[in-house]
């Protein structure tokens, strides 16, 4: 049977859906299948369902979601008795459960259901589903005081009706109360409670929201733009000097569509970053000339600009009614409220409260989740030198968002600004510099001079070499102002990792750098050394490569088993390229005799156990290897990109191993998401080993 958990209220309005969010991320962390269930449903489209199913993969019918229509369910308990719809309920929850791991349970709403008693009605279909519950309170509009009370009655009333209370949150709570609500809450209830800030970006509406809302049409802008959240609205009317001086930033300007001048104004203070807007939505059915709209496109390309046919005051009453929502055509806010959830709860104890044992499976998903959750753990600095490429500002924003590390971007400031405006990407938190004009161009040069005095180089040529991003980037990881550094979406890999050789260079204890990749497959991660770096390396390289990449695969959670790949297995072969691995796996054998390795042996033999049963049987390594280290990087570089192709892995790398700090390279066809997780990589590579 199934483990579920049941996220309930006590009223509308609590936000929960950052919670259940929230409790989704730990369940798909730690099991392959898992399961939704909403007991009660209204009419219409289910937004968190759709954004648990896009974000998460699920494959789940969602026919099998939902139990029954709150329409349905009052009438079945007005004429069969509460018995009855509960026997019903727990019926189709069991229906779904019997094919998942885990279960989330999406607790009633309190929304217009016409159900009496509702909260003992969840009470009472958690205990029937065998599911421990974790009620959220809302705490918006409401003093300290206030929420505290409510929080310990919610306790009292879900605990006294046997509920197993998981945990207690406070969402939505002022931010200036959070920290003293905390701590009272911790001294006066026997389970966690975990408060959560309100997060203005989370009930701001996006602009397309809010087009939608008000029946608007689009005159200019584009998808990115409209997902913009608009964080204020600024309403013009004054001179434009007052008017500019009123912007703040996120803000969506209102405006009659007759004041061109305030239009061209917006999007010229958006243009210059002073303050970056969410877009300007024109009111009376009138726009701007054709002349105006161009120079418009073209101060703020993508920038919204939105027309609706009524006038400033009853669009204005319209846009303080809207409450921005949680779905799947938000993804910036899924990042915002799982940052938030992550920051103010305690998420490994509450993975323990839940008692949930990790699956022996490990997808792609949970390998990801498990980079982020390992770089959130010490948070660490790293230097992206792309900083005005698109895709490095799309990950920059979920990697701030998600509290993952701390970055700094580099570039031209003013374009980066400009162009993260653009995008609606917000930089508030992340550090940009300008090699060409930083005050730290003097000082790196210098010691970029000293590390290549023995090459010729002199100051006045250092100088002109760290101006360029990566070596400047490289640089700062030398000197300790940042940790790692991402580059190569838009550089060559020897552009991006040549300064790395000629400046962090390689650990005392490493002959060469080389890299891995981890193959993501279905159900495991393997890793695959070197696939990136070393055409052909001899046999002490070889041993080096394999030792390395162990060492690597250990630190990302894979237990290291060594296949020392060739053409034949054991003695059945031999010739130099045999003889090579042979002599490898022998020198890793003598050096760390603490490792398991198996060589020469094929990749059929590595892998599938039915095979090592026939050609190797007894080792420890054949059949269940983890870490394939192939001879030359020709093998390497097919076979990692032939599996890939083929069975549909994901392959996250190359990473880089053996220098004193890390650098990594991405690929120049790097997504959004591949920047992501191999920032996270990097960070972890730069934390402290136990």
């Amino acid at each position: 049977m199934a483990r579920s958990v049941y996220v309930t209220g006590i009223d509308r309005g609590d936000g929960r859906q950052v919670v259940e969010l929230g409790v989704m991320e730990l369940l798909t962390r730690q099991v392959d299948r898992v399961g939704v269930f909403r007991p009660l449903v209204h009419d219409g489209p289910d937004r968190l369902f759709d954004l648990l199913r896009a974000r998460y993969r699920l494959s789940q019918d969602p026919a099998t979601v939902y139990g029954m229509d709150y329409q349905e369910a009052s009438a079945l308990q007005a004429e069969k008795g509460t018995d009855e719809l509960v026997a019903q309920l727990v019926d189709r929850f069991h229906r779904v459960a019997r094919d998942y791991e885990v279960v989330l349970v999406l607790g009633t709403d309190f929304h217009a259901t016409q159900l009496p008693e509702e909260l003992a009605l969840n009470a009472r279909l958690a205990n029937e589903f065998g599911a421990p519950v974790i009620p959220v309170v809302g705490g918006k509009g409401q003093d300290a005081d206030s929420v505290r009370a409510e929080t310990r009655n919610a306790f009292r009333a879900y605990e006294s009706l046997g509920c197993d209370v998981l945990a207690m949150v406070a969402n939505r709570v002022a931010p200036d109360d959070r920290d003293a609500l905390a701590e009272r809450l911790a001294s006066r209830l026997p389970v966690p409670c975990y408060v959560l800030p309100d997060e203005p970006a989370l009930s701001a509406p996006t602009v397309a929201q809010i087009t939608q809302a008000l029946g608007a049409e689009v005159v200019l802008g584009d998808d990115s733009g409209l997902a913009r959240d608009a964080l204020d609205f600024v309403f013009g009317g004054a001179m434009l000097p007052n008017f500019l001086n009123a912007l703040t930033p996120g803000c969506l300007v209102v405006t009659p569509g007759d004041r061109a001048d305030l239009v061209v104004g917006a999007l010229a203070a958006h243009s210059a970053g002073t303050p970056p807007i969410a877009g300007v939505l024109l009111t009376l059915n009138e726009r701007p000339s054709r002349e105006i709209l161009t120079l418009a496109g073209r101060l703020a390309p993508g920038t919204p600009v939105v027309s609706v046919s009524g006038n400033s005051f009853p669009t204005a009453a319209e846009l303080f009614s809207l409450e921005g929502k949680l779905n799947a055509a938000t993804p910036r806010k899924a990042e915002t409220a799982l940052g938030l959830f992550e920051r103010h709860v305690d998420t490994g104890d509450l993975l323990k409260r839940i008692s949930l044992a990790r699956s022996g499976r490990v997808t792609p998903m949970m390998f990801e989740h498990a980079l982020l959750e390992q770089a959130r753990a010490e948070r660490r600095r790293v230097v992206l030198p792309e900083g005005a490429e698109e895709r490095v500002l799309r990950a920059a924003d979920v990697l701030v968002r998600r509290s993952v590390c701390d970055l700094t971007l580099l570039g031209d400031v003013e374009v980066i600004r400009k162009k993260a405006a653009d995008l609606g990407v917000d930089l508030k938190d992340t550090q940009l510099i300008d090699p060409a004009t930083s005050e730290l161009r003097q000082r790196f040069a210098e010691r970029y001079a000293e590390l290549r005095a023995h090459k010729g180089v002199s100051v006045e040529l250092a100088y002109d070499v760290v101006s360029d991003v990566n070596y400047f980037g490289t640089l700062m990881v030398q000197e300790g102002l940042a940790d790692g550094m991402v580059s190569g979406s838009v550089h060559s890999t020897a552009a991006t990792i040549r300064p790395a050789f000629e400046i962090i260079k390689t650990k005392p204890d490493a002959s060469i750098v080389s890299s891995v990749f981890f193959m993501c497959l279905a159900d495991k991660v393997l890793v695959y050394g070197d696939c990136a770096v070393n055409p052909d390396p001899n046999a002490e390289q070889l041993a080096d490569i394999a030792v390395q990449s162990a060492a690597t695969a250990a630190r990302f959670g894979v237990e290291p088993r060594i296949a020392m790949l060739s053409y034949s297995t054991g003695t059945s072969g031999s010739g130099a390229d045999v003889d090579k691995v042979r002599e490898a796996t022998k020198l890793v054998r003598g050096a760390h005799p603490e490792l398991r390795i198996e060589g020469p042996i094929q990749y059929d033999a590595a892998v599938e156990p039915s095979v090592a049963a026939t050609k190797l049987p007894g080792s420890e390594v054949a059949g269940q290897a983890t870490v394939l280290i192939f001879p030359d990087l020709n093998t390497g570089n097919n076979t990692y990109k032939a599996v890939q192709r083929s069975a549909g892995a994901v392959a996250v790398g190359p990473v880089l191993q053996g220098l004193r700090k890390p650098v990594n390279d991405l690929s120049r066809g790097a997504l959004v998401s591949d920047i992501v997780n191999t920032v996270a990589i990097t960070a972890i590579q730069s934390q402290p080993t136990a």
